[in-house]
């Protein structure tokens, strides 16, 4: 029995809303992908930040003491932020340096 006018269309209908829904899926995915991009590169660079500067090394342990899920605390557990004497601290900053 040859297919009618209706079914072909009512097919080519779900071809196109599965090729739509194809397409919908791999954005979420490069979307997910970017953002997880970006989570890793900035937390490097406040890790890095954090062995360097003592104001964000005691920024990032309060961030991390206030971790809502233990695991995720757990992650940190070998990470030590350098004491006060360990990094420097951030150069003061003279009247010379803000006269213009």
């Amino acid at each position: 029995m040859a297919e009618t006018e209706l079914e072909k269309a009512e097919k080519r209908y779900a071809q196109a809303k599965a090729r739509l829904q194809a397409i919908r899926n791999r954005e979420t995915t490069r979307q997910r992908k970017m953002d997880t991009r970006r989570k890793v590169i900035l937390g490097g660079a406040l890790l890095d930040l954090a062995e360097r500067d003592t104001n964000a090394a005691a920024m990032l342990d309060r961030l991390i003491r206030n971790l809502a899920r233990e695991q995720d605390r757990k992650a940190f557990a070998d990470w030590d932020a350098p004491s006060s004497g360990d990094a420097a601290s951030p150069a003061p900053t003279t009247d010379a340096d803000t006269s213009s």
